[in-house]
Formats: structure tokens, C-alpha cells, sequence
């Protein structure tokens, strides 16, 4: 006998709402209307991507660097409202901002 048959024969009246599943990877993140730059810089003779201009919560900022942290397999951080990816990948996260609604405007190179 499994925890629901026990709960079901002490309150047999009793009928279990349904359950809602939500994605915690499909929240909403609020788009603007400025374009975020994309920019690429070398620091210590290593290649960086950096994302800055997002005019929204730091929160919602926040969940897009771990996504495309996450997303593309490497490091990255968050710091002073811009987001820190290590390594040159400015094509693949302008795409993947772009499918998600963002506008981009790529700077430098």
C-alpha cells in the first residue's frame, strides 16, 4: 500500500486538485526594446564575450547567463550588469537571443 491508497482511505472525501506543471526553463524574461551589444575582448591573451545593455531585472539577467552558460558548456559570470563568457562564441549566442525575442547588435571585429 502506497502513500496516495493511505491518504485515500483517511480522507476519502477529500479529492486531489490537479496538478500543474510548469517549466522552470520557459519563464518569462522581459524583452526590450534596445538591443543588447555583444561584444568581444581579450583578456590575459584569452578571447571573451561580453553582453551588457539589458535594461530589465538583474534577476531576469541573471537566469539568461546560466541558459547560455548552461546551453553552450562553458564558464562564464555576471558581473557589474554584464554577462562574462569565456571563449568567442558571439554568433551562436546571437542566435540563440535572437530566437528568444532579443534584439542583438553585434560591436567590435
Amino acid at each position: 500500500m502506497d502513500l496516495q491508497d493511505q491518504l485515500k482511505n483517511l480522507f476519502p472525501e477529500h479529492t486531489p486538485e490537479p496538478e500543474v506543471t510548469s517549466n522552470a526553463s520557459e519563464a518569462k524574461i522581459w524583452l526590450q526594446d534596445d538591443p543588447i551589444l555583444c561584444k568581444y575582448e581579450k583578456r590575459k591573451g584569452k578571447p571573451i564575450t561580453i553582453l551588457e545593455g539589458y535594461t530589465g531585472a538583474t534577476e531576469d539577467f541573471k537566469k539568461l547567463a546560466k541558459e547560455l552558460k548552461t546551453k553552450l558548456s562553458v564558464g562564464g559570470s555576471f558581473k557589474d550588469d554584464k554577462i562574462i563568457i569565456q571563449g568567442d562564441y558571439r554568433d551562436k549566442i546571437m542566435a540563440m537571443l535572437k530566437d528568444k525575442g532579443f534584439n542583438v547588435k553585434r560591436v567590435g571585429g
